[in-house]
């Protein structure tokens, strides 16, 4: 376990401490997404120097650059039960509130990663003007949010998600804060059945622990192997349709 550097408080975050329990870097869902990453922002990655997670949690991302690229990726995250389960070895592991604003940190990062974390704020543009001061002036932020609006349900209540996003709705949020999309993608494209079926069963349900076990939770290894192969048949980056959305973001030259 990693040591926590403590720049903040902890404090009370929008997010299931279940999620936590099942996701590890072998799990479909997890390996898939940063394919994802890989194909539509691989050079962007091993180009960048210093590297951040806001959001970082578990460090699952962070295991996954430090592994696949040898890049320590620092973590900032206010949820200490995450922090105390980080899985990253070479990376900081930072307990700490952007809003805060530590100079030290002033345009330290060449790239941020926001990896499922947006949805789960209220106050986007107050948070993303928090986190742009983090970013170095020609630094890219890469952001990975659930997709579909029709399929959020009370998975995404238990889960602490605010909404889920559409290309239209991500454009705005960059747009107002002086962001301009350089790239993105759909992804899962094969798991819109599934989570259709998803909606449908944990309907009216209340029990928070069962919803995220069912709504995330693989079950077998024989079913994570069968997920996992049926979402790498989907050609990246697609702008079709899909269940969650990851786009390359920068400071905007051309907006007002």
């Amino acid at each position: 376990m990693q040591k926590i550097e403590y720049l903040s408080r902890p404090a009370e975050v929008s997010m299931s401490h279940d999620y936590f329990q099942i996701a590890t870097t072998d799990h479909f869902w997890v390996s898939r997404r940063f394919e994802v990453l890989q194909r539509i922002a691989n050079g962007i990655v091993s180009g960048a120097g210093e590297i951040a997670e806001v959001g970082c949690g578990h460090g699952l991302l962070q295991r996954q650059i430090e592994d696949a690229y040898g890049k320590p990726v620092t973590g900032f995250d206010l949820n200490e039960y995450g922090l105390k389960h980080n899985v990253s070895r070479i990376s900081r592991v930072c307990c700490y509130d952007i809003h805060q604003r530590n100079e030290e940190l002033r345009g330290k990062f060449d790239l941020i990663l926001l990896f499922d974390v947006l949805e789960h704020i209220s106050d986007e543009d107050s948070f993303l003007n928090a986190l742009l001061f983090h970013l170095a002036p020609r630094g890219k932020l890469i952001v990975h949010v659930p997709a579909g609006h029709w399929a959020f349900s009370e998975y995404d209540i238990a889960a602490g998600h605010v909404r889920r996003y559409g290309m239209k709705g991500l454009r705005a949020v960059a747009q107002r804060n002086k962001l301009e999309i350089q790239d993105w993608t759909w992804w899962g494209f094969p798991l819109v059945p599934a989570l259709a079926v998803r909606k449908l069963v944990v309907r009216g349900k209340r029990d928070q622990r069962k919803i995220i076990a069912t709504g995330f939770d693989s079950k077998t290894p024989w079913m994570d192997k069968a997920l996992r192969t049926i979402t790498r048949l989907e050609w990246i980056p697609q702008k079709f349709l899909g269940t969650s959305l990851m786009a390359v973001l920068r400071r905007g030259s051309k907006l007002p």
